[in-house]
This record gives C-alpha cells, sequence and structure tokens, in this order.
C-alpha cells in the first residue's frame, strides 16, 4: 500500500471565498479526505468563516480574491495559480467556481498539471456569452455533476461524454446530523433564541434568504393553512439562513409576513451555527425552490435527522425524495398545493411523521453521506493521478471506525411503513 511518506499528491481546491454554502462545504469535505488519505491539501480563495477549518481539518488555506470575473483579474489570477503550482508542487487543481475555474485552467495548461472541476450552481444561460462562461465548468479531464439532473445538462448542453462526466452527489454528514447525537440543551437553546413556545411546532425553512428559494411562497401557503383552518396544530415557521438580518429582501418579508398576519407565526433566524439542533427542534422541513436545485444539500440533511421534508418536485429534489416514502412533494410555485402538504404534515400522528423520516434517514444513510461523496471523489482523483487515495483512505477509517459512519450498515435496519400518502394530504404532484 503506498504510504503518504511514499507519496503525498499536491491537490489545490480553488472558489471565490469560504464563508458559508454549498460550494465551501464541499470544498472542506475534501480537504479532510485528501489529508486522511496521505496527501496535502490546499484551498486558495478570499477569506471567510471557515477558513479556520482548512487547518482543522489538515490542509492549508492560501488567501487569494479568485472571483474577479473581468478578463484582466482572470489573467491575474492565472499568473498567481502558476507560481502557487510551481511553489508548492501542485499535482491536481479541482475548480469549484466559473471565474476560479477559468484562471485555474490557463494556469493548469501553461503547467502541464491535472485540471478537474465541478459543477455545483443552477448557472442559467440567460444572457450572451453566459454558456460561454459557464462551459469552462465543463472542461476538466473529469466534470463532476453533483446530481443525475446536473450530469443530464452537462451532457446535453456542454457535450461532455461519459469518458470525463462523473455523477458524485452531495451529502449530508453523519456524524453530526444524527439525531441520536443531538442533546436536549441544544434544542431548548434555540427554542429560546427563536421564542419558539414549547407547545408550537416548528416549520422550519433551512436556505440563504433570495427570492428563488421560496421563502414568500411559503409565507403565502402558511396564509392560506391558517385562513382556512387546515389544522389545530400551534404552529410556528422559522426560517433560517444568511441574509435573514440585514438585506432587503429579509425586510420585504416582514413586511408580507406583516400583511398576511403572520407576525407572530413566524421567525427570521439568521444563520445558525447548529443546524442539526434547528432540525431536531422542527416537525417538518420545507424546500420550495422556484428554480431546480442542482442538489438541495439541505434536503438530505434534514433527512438524515428523520425529519419529514416537503419539497417542489423539479431538479434533484426529485432524487432525493420519493412522495409519501422519504418526504413529501408539490407542484413549484403552487401556494395551495403546499398549504395542503404542510397541513397534512402537521396533522398526522407522531408515529407517521416518524415513519417518514425514519425511511428518509435510511435511504440518506444508504446513498447520500459525506463519507459517499468524499470516496467517490478520491476515486476521481486516482483515476486521472494513478495514486492510491481511497485504498489509503479506507485503511484509515478502518483503523478509526468509532469516529466514522458505517456506510450502508443503517440501512438495513428494520422501519416501519411509511405512512404519508396524498390520500392524508391532498396536494397532487405533476
Amino acid at each position: 500500500m503506498m504510504t503518504a511518506s511514499a507519496y503525498r499528491p499536491v491537490i489545490l481546491q480553488v472558489l471565490p471565498s469560504l464563508d458559508a454554502g454549498g460550494v465551501e462545504r464541499g470544498a472542506l469535505e475534501m480537504v479532510e479526505a485528501i489529508a486522511q488519505a496521505g496527501g496535502r491539501a490546499l484551498v486558495a480563495s478570499a477569506e471567510g468563516r471557515l477558513v479556520p477549518r482548512v487547518e482543522y481539518l489538515g490542509g492549508r488555506h492560501i488567501s487569494l480574491r479568485l472571483g474577479d470575473k473581468s478578463p484582466l483579474g482572470i489573467l491575474r489570477n492565472a499568473r498567481r495559480l502558476k507560481a502557487l503550482i510551481a511553489a508548492e508542487g501542485v499535482t491536481l487543481v479541482h475548480a469549484r467556481s466559473r471565474a476560479p475555474a477559468w484562471a485555474a485552467r490557463l494556469a493548469c495548461r501553461s503547467t502541464k498539471t491535472h485540471f478537474v472541476t465541478t459543477w455545483h450552481g443552477v448557472h442559467h444561460e440567460k444572457f450572451p456569452g453566459k454558456k460561454t462562461y459557464n462551459s469552462v465548468l465543463a472542461s476538466g479531464e473529469r466534470v463532476i455533476a453533483i446530481s443525475d439532473y446536473i450530469a443530464q445538462r452537462l451532457s446535453r448542453d456542454y457535450g461532455v461524454g461519459p469518458d470525463r462526466l462523473r455523477v458524485i452527489p452531495r451529502g449530508a454528514d453523519t456524524r453530526h446530523f444524527n439525531p441520536a447525537l443531538v442533546r436536549g440543551d441544544r434544542i431548548q437553546n434555540l427554542a429560546e433564541a427563536w421564542n419558539v413556545a414549547a407547545d408550537q411546532a416548528v416549520i422550519l425553512m433551512p436556505g440563504r434568504l433570495t427570492e428563488w428559494k421560496g421563502q414568500a411562497l411559503t409565507l403565502d401557503a402558511l396564509a392560506i393553512m391558517a385562513r382556512e383552518n387546515w389544522t389545530d396544530r400551534n404552529w410556528v415557521c422559522v426560517f433560517v439562513g444568511d441574509g435573514a438580518r440585514d438585506n432587503a429582501f429579509a425586510e420585504r418579508l416582514g413586511a408580507k409576513a406583516a400583511s398576511l398576519d403572520l407576525t407572530n407565526r413566524v421567525r427570521f433566524g439568521g444563520h445558525c451555527s447548529d443546524m442539526a439542533a434547528a432540525l431536531a427542534l422542527a416537525e417538518v422541513a420545507v424546500v420550495p425552490s422556484l428554480r431546480p436545485e442542482p442538489f438541495g444539500r439541505v434536503v438530505v440533511e434534514a433527512q438524515a435527522m428523520a425529519r419529514p421534508v416537503i419539497v417542489a418536485a423539479h431538479g434533484a429534489a426529485m432524487e432525493t425524495v420519493t412522495h409519501g416514502e422519504t418526504g413529501l412533494l408539490f407542484p413549484p410555485g403552487d401556494a395551495r398545493a403546499f398549504a395542503e402538504m404542510l397541513a397534512g404534515a402537521l396533522s398526522a400522528t407522531p408515529e407517521q411523521r416518524a415513519a417518514m423520516g425514519e425511511h428518509a434517514r435510511q435511504n440518506v444513510l444508504a446513498h447520500y453521506t459525506t463519507e459517499t461523496m468524499q470516496r467517490a471523489t478520491l476515486a476521481v482523483y486516482d483515476e486521472i493521478l494513478r495514486s492510491q487515495f481511497v485504498e489509503t483512505w479506507d485503511a484509515t477509517l478502518s483503523g478509526d471506525a468509532g469516529n466514522h459512519t458505517n456506510i450502508g450498515v443503517d440501512a438495513r435496519e428494520n422501519v416501519a411503513t411509511p405512512a404519508f400518502t396524498t390520500q392524508i394530504v391532498p396536494g397532487q404532484v405533476y
């Protein structure tokens, strides 16, 4: 077996910054895996709140502002990356965002360094030149799609063939998103911070506050449910995510909640650093995105916490949610159908909700864990470098099994038959 001393490939990940988001979290997860597999993990980005995590997980952060989209800025960053590749002996560059990817591709071509990309986002093509700008994320020696939905787009619109295309879904860190490990004091702290009464059922909407995530649609659905008295439960909806306290959209949401007579029914929690506890507090989690999600990590995190999810039926949600079994789907943008799903979930028995939540968790453990993603990405590096990352990583985890998820074992446990069906929840999915 290869040892770290014999060969230590240097993997450089490039992205705009290290704040909150799926791109950033994916980068950190691979820092951990690369370090555990005997490689050197570097991350080049602007500063951000997650920078200390790079060092903690065994990597090193290099401060570079790679988000400049201008041609001159990309050329400057290409020169900086070329110098960094030479100085650190970088073996492979993994790009996760478009502007850094353009600079990285130029630097890799100049230095003959291996180049891999991951397509994380929606990345529309509405404006002239946008498809060309997007195309850099389809230009790697291997192109990682974070869902089948994204893989189909890469194949159809960007001509990425099966020789280069690899589908590696994002995942939930089940070491963290595990209902058995969330202490009651963590849940109570959030309940107090959000002014949630003991008898209130919590509807949780996790996600950055931006229009396409569907917070306004959620308010419309809540208003319908309240106005038509579809449930006698005492409930409150908590919106958590960056921007909740300081942007204009949040102010518009507050005004909309007031106009719908929902002020006492909603909370804006801002950034939450303990999402596992937030989901443990919730009775149901909602992801009503107006545009298709490329993956939707919050869905599988809620499922990993054994919580029923209500999700707009498009994009990668169609892969992670089986209606009536591992969650509930509603027609995108349909506030009334969304309200019906919410009322059905709140009115279901605790046993029905628990059965759906447990089925959802088992599906995550079988298919959508962070470790599954890490291992598959290391295998992509091995394909290109002829390295032995996966072999070393597997050996590391087998020697430290108590600190890691035993992938697939929990998925074989017996669980109750799910009870959520469209007979209970009248909204139709189409």
